[in-house]
């Protein structure tokens, strides 16, 4: 893989990620041309790099666009990421260090610090949960969770979730974190895996009410 379709892919991804690119938005290779900054040729390889993560599809008339999940599928990521993400809490209660626990601290507090503002600073949220999370996949010490949580975890829908959630949803997101810990320092793996299969489907819910406008 080029240096330019890495450029390419890493500048494509942000942009979506980020949300400049609405579900459903139709792009062409000279729009992410333009976003990247190079050359159609390297795009074209992003472009397969994103559709293997589903962040990109093509309609049956080969037309691009930013993915927009059904009903079934927002469920079915939100419970495989359950799985994924309870097994990963379970290694990592076993294998994680004082350093690391209060690394995750530290990154919790933050991400308090973060809602607690008047207006929720939701930017700095999303970075701090993604350190979090990020942080216990590293402790799981897994080669293959590596490779299958960061499709799911940075779906676009993450981050469409975190800016409509209530100042209350985020503060849930920061204690469950807080449990989270706890049963880390204590190397108990059920407890932790218990804990996360419980925060991932707490999102699921709150996206689901909002997604039907509050009236769940």
């Amino acid at each position: 893989m080029s240096r330019a379709s890495d450029t390419a892919y890493q500048k494509i991804r942000s942009y979506i990620l980020q949300g400049d690119a609405a579900p459903g938005m139709q792009l062409t290779e000279e729009k992410l041309a333009e976003i990247a900054g190079v050359s159609r040729t390297p795009v074209r390889d992003a472009v397969q790099r994103l559709e293997n993560e589903m962040l990109l599809v093509r309609s049956e008339s080969k037309r691009l666009s930013v993915a927009d999940w059904s009903d079934g599928e927002i469920d079915e990521m939100f419970t495989l990421r359950a799985m994924l993400e309870c097994h990963a809490a379970e290694r990592a209660a076993i294998r994680m260090d004082e350093e690391s626990v209060q690394r995750l601290r530290s990154i919790n507090d933050n991400l308090k610090k973060a809602i607690n503002k008047t207006r929720p600073d939701i930017a700095t949220f999303l970075n701090a949960n993604r350190q979090f999370h990020d942080l216990i996949l590293i402790r799981a010490q897994s080669p293959r969770l590596s490779k299958m949580l960061p499709a799911l975890i940075e779906q676009p829908v993450v981050r469409r979730t975190a800016n409509q959630y209530s100042k209350a949803d985020l503060m849930q997101s920061g204690q469950d974190h807080d449990e989270l810990i706890a049963a880390f320092a204590a190397k108990d793996t059920h407890w932790a895996g218990a804990v996360m299969t419980s925060h991932i489907r707490r999102a699921f819910h709150t996206f689901s009410t909002i997604a039907d406008g509050g009236e769940k």
